[in-house]
């Protein structure tokens, strides 16, 4: 661990800025001074980001469908720009899906086996997050089983099925692009998704006793594309208390107003706009209606999506970026990061005050991630 005191940079605290030092040792924020000291002029400190929803990965682990498959090599990749983008803590949410390819179970039994490998290696906190689909109801034994195996801590719930066409008898759109990323001629692929709409009258009962399962061994269940106040008040009931990307002001007021935390797409702010035409989260956070911003597909998302709430007069700065720090690290349990207070894990950030860019990263105390004109401060 590097023991250090930062001066003369201006330090993101939780009570907004000062230019007071900042010091760290054993990995956490401490407040005595230590000998060696850094001259950060021209510098901003902030929290680590923590990343409550990331899918970034998957470049890394398969680069090119059937082509290279990459494990451990691959989330080493991953931890590395997860650091060049200010990210300390990234929930990697992968699908246990009946979609199959890279959203099937025996690629998530990859990226699972990855993490637990490469994890302990590197500075970047490393975790999982199993998005379950709610129809995939004979991979619920095996999903439950790979919780408690990797110790998996968070589970999402998603329903990607195109209930009304399949209702209606109609083909989905985009089956042949589907049916070759998971493998299958389309016309099984097309039987597998009429064969799970048909059981959808046993999903509730089997979703109540698997929730009620992962409650009791403290696990974080949320679900993700809520498009109601009545589909939220469902997974409420059921003990998932994050709502993901809700679909529409509706949901996302009803997690509000019941307690529950709300996780939005920072690539939506950035953009301005659902590239799925749904709510706008600019809207949300305007109206308080958020608690995290997460990558999503894209890890330089938080960072810039924090500063865009700023730059359109939305949220203060402190107030922007504790939604990619503080908020999430909350939702996730996470109580000893988020915040640069003495006794919480050094997971900071130096950033170039003129510029923005982020040109150092550390995590646990530990260097991350260096580039640029900041390194000469460190090695002078």
């Amino acid at each position: 661990m590097i023991a250090l005191s930062f001066d003369n940079a201006r330090v993101l605290r939780p009570e907004g800025w000062d230019d007071q030092p900042l010091s760290m040792a054993g990995g956490r924020i401490c407040a005595d001074p230590q000998v060696l000291r850094v001259d950060l002029a021209g510098y901003d400190l902030l929290p680590g980001i923590v990343d409550a929803h990331g899918d970034g990965f998957e470049r890394h682990m398969a680069p090119r469908r059937g082509a290279l498959r990459e494990r451990d090599a691959g989330m080493v990749a991953v931890a590395a720009e997860l650091a060049a983008n200010g990210i300390t803590t990234a929930a990697l949410a992968q699908f246990w899906s009946w979609e199959g390819g890279m959203r099937g179970p025996d690629f998530a039994a990859e990226v699972f086996a990855a993490v637990a490998a490469v994890a302990p290696t590197v500075p970047v906190d490393l975790r999982l997050q199993l998005r379950l689909e709610t129809h995939f109801l004979d991979g619920f034994a095996a999903a439950e089983a790979a919780v408690a195996r990797w110790g998996i801590g968070h589970v999402v719930f998603n329903d990607h099925l195109p209930h009304d066409r399949l209702a209606a008898g109609r083909t989905p759109p985009r089956l042949t692009g589907q049916a070759l990323k998971s493998g299958r001629s389309p016309e099984a692929h097309l039987a597998l998704m009429q064969g799970l709409h048909a059981r959808a009258a046993e999903v509730p009962a089997a979703l109540d006793a698997l929730c009620a399962r992962l409650a009791a061994r403290g696990v974080t269940m949320g679900s993700h594309d809520d498009g109601s106040a009545d589909t939220r008040a469902l997974w409420r009931a059921r003990g998932a208390r994050v709502s993901e990307f809700p679909e529409t002001r509706e949901a996302a007021l009803a997690a509000r107003q019941a307690g529950d935390a709300v996780v939005l797409g920072a690539p939506n702010v950035v953009r301005g706009a659902s590239h799925a035409g749904n709510v706008s989260a600019l809207d949300l956070v305007a109206e308080g209606l958020c608690d995290a911003l997460a990558s999503d597909y894209h890890y330089p998302a938080p960072a810039r999506a924090a500063w865009r709430c700023v730059e359109l007069g939305i949220l203060t700065e402190a107030q922007a970026w504790a939604l990619v720090s503080e908020g999430p690290a909350r939702l996730l349990g996470l109580t000893d990061r988020g915040r640069l207070e003495p006794g919480l894990r050094a997971d900071l950030i130096v950033r170039d005050s003129a510029t923005r860019r982020i040109e150092a990263t550390f995590a646990g105390g530990q260097l991350a991630f260096m580039s640029g004109a900041v390194a000469a401060r460190f090695l002078s």
